[in-house]
């Protein structure tokens, strides 16, 4: 069983919503998942969990990084997660321009860190509807089956 640790900023709850999706799609795969928000946290939670997810919106017409999550991400990019795989999601409005530019950050900043990518970065207009939700299910199962892979590797070499 994975241990999944899914960190988030939300403004509008629209972010905080696919986190509590993605939760829900992990654990109907019988993995353990624990859903923080940014502010209650500093990126070692990592450090604990085998995938570490990020789900963010991307705020203002620049896509800038949420005040929030600013730390987070700075902290996250000096960690060693080697080993582990990550994911990063999020929400934004394509009006806006820089669509979901903060999951690409975070998906770079992530790339640092010596983790896998489990899942390319799934971007959201706004609330997730049902497609969007079909997304997240595959993105979950993505990350599961990459864990799977990763640690089967690992296993052989220990």
């Amino acid at each position: 069983m994975a241990r999944a640790i899914i960190v988030y900023a939300s403004l509008t709850g629209s972010t905080e919503e696919v986190a509590q999706i993605l939760e829900r799609h992990l654990l109907r795969l019988n993995h353990q998942v624990e859903v923080i928000e940014c502010e209650q946290t500093d990126a070692s939670v990592f450090l604990n969990a085998d995938i570490c997810v990020v789900a963010t919106y991307t705020f203002g017409s620049e896509g800038d990084l949420p005040d929030e999550i600013q730390p987070f991400f700075q902290d996250l990019g000096r960690l060693d997660l080697t080993g582990k795989v990550f994911g990063a999601l999020g929400t934004g409005e394509e009006a806006y321009g820089y669509f979901c530019n903060s999951v690409e950050d975070f998906d770079q900043q992530f790339e640092k860190t010596g983790a896998i990518r489990g899942a390319s970065p799934v971007k959201i207009e706004d609330y997730a509807d049902e497609i969007d939700e079909e997304e997240i299910a595959k993105f979950a199962e993505s990350l599961l089956q990459t864990y799977l892979k990763s640690s089967k590797h690992t296993t052989r070499e220990n």
